[in-house]
């Protein structure tokens, strides 16, 4: 097969939580043990850091990884979902994972796939694990699909846990309060394992400190220190609570044994897009007007966006705007700014929210707008219509997101 056919393959053979939702979504890791043991167990042969949260750990992932890179170690990285192609969810020092490794990994394991029904999400962390293993990293940084606890990801023993924030989304999987989803992303933290909780919230603090002491790990909350002041090219205004996130994480790596001097922690902080390749984090994709794509898509990730997007000095601002249909727009509705025009539109998915229904929910809040037939022609008219010291923002959704960079 091309790698486009395998591409397609996966696609059309294996349930993909976020083209299918609820289906996809395994209970439990003995499928993922049963590949890795079929693969001789490549998690087993790299070092990694495990990196779970509401929000925020991809772009702590990519930091990570960058801050690593910096230092002189060779790093891989994945994470998921991907934007514009597969192969950027697994990569090694910022390059993409070859296409030829994913065609010949998926046609030496295919019958072992389809006779074992593993999950889209299985096989990709199997191919993964054992790219990273042949090729030798000296660490990798492993983020979270969904959850912690049953994530097929939760295989590896890490140098060091970290779970970013907790809020209410997924909840049809996670359960539907903070306390049980602290417990399911919880399960990352392993015996004796160093965990960085990234945002210190009172109401489920003990539930990681619990968690913590059952498995004899030492525990530190990253925002409880005072840190001098590190700048990213990633310009967020959210990013300063993961940068502190990653300040911790350095010096837990540290004290393992990693050589991260303060100049690769600069640099790297400095560098993340060149160096991972990270997309679609508060991206401005073009001035005049401005056009600002982020793929913040539930209460806590948008509530950070909209502030910042408000503060952004415009006449007149244009809102691009889909979603999934599993979302419960109650809980964004009131974050989202009704002195704007919207241009309501479905992501190219099975799970997109229809463009029509969308807009007539959200009309009735006071978000006023158009249907579009594709997020491309929403966008293309939101262009159409902005004067040059307006504001374009795009989102709701990674891939709303996805469809225009």
């Amino acid at each position: 097969m091309t790698y486009q056919d395998t591409i397609n393959w996966l696609f059309s053979r294996l349930p993909m939580y976020q083209n299918q939702g609820k289906s996809a979504y395994k209970i439990d890791l003995s499928n993922t043990l049963l590949l890795a043991n079929h693969l001789d167990n490549p998690e087993d042969h790299f070092k990694t850091v495990h990196i779970a949260g509401t929000n925020g750990k991809g772009s702590t992932s990519h930091m990570l990884a960058s801050v690593l890179q910096e230092a002189g170690y060779k790093v891989g990285l994945y994470t998921s979902p991907h934007l514009k192609d597969f192969r950027e969810r697994i990569k090694i020092n910022g390059k993409e994972i070859d296409e030829d490794y994913v065609v010949q990994f998926v046609d030496r394991n295919t019958s072992f796939f389809e006779s074992n029904a593993l999950s889209f999400f299985e096989m990709t962390v199997g191919l993964a694990f054992q790219y990273f293993a042949e090729k030798d990293v000296d660490i990798a940084i492993i983020e979270v699909g969904l959850g912690g606890r049953l994530d097929s990801t939760n295989i590896i023993s890490p140098e060091l846990s970290v779970i970013t924030n907790i809020g209410l989304d997924h909840t049809q999987f996670l359960g539907n309060s903070l306390h049980a989803i602290a417990k399911e992303k919880g399960g990352i933290i392993k015996q004796k394992t160093p965990v960085v909780i990234g945002e210190t919230q009172d109401e489920i603090k003990a539930v990681f400190k619990a968690i913590a002491e059952e498995q004899q790990a030492s525990i530190t909350f990253a925002d409880s220190f005072k840190t001098k002041t590190y700048r990213s090219d990633l310009t967020g205004s959210y990013q300063v609570k993961n940068i502190k996130t990653v300040l911790e994480c350095v010096k837990q790596l540290q004290n393992k044994g990693f050589h991260i001097s303060e100049g690769a922690l600069n640099q790297g902080l400095l560098s993340v897009v060149k160096n991972t390749g990270l997309l679609g984090r508060w991206q401005i994709l073009q001035l005049q007007p401005k056009v600002i794509c982020d793929t913040a898509h539930n209460t806590a990730g948008l509530t950070y966006t909209i502030t910042q997007l408000l503060e952004e000095p415009h006449n007149a601002m244009h809102i691009v705007f889909g979603v999934v249909n599993d979302k419960d727009l109650s809980t964004i509705v009131d974050l989202l700014p009704k002195q704007a025009t919207y241009y309501f539109c479905k992501p190219n998915i099975p799970r997109g929210y229809n463009a029509k229904d969308l807009k007539i929910d959200l009309n009735a809040h006071g978000c006023k707008g158009e249907s579009y037939n594709s997020v491309n022609e929403a966008y293309i008219t939101a262009l159409q219509n902005a004067d040059t010291t307006d504001v374009i923002y795009v989102g709701g959704s990674t891939f709303v997101v996805a469809e225009i960079i």
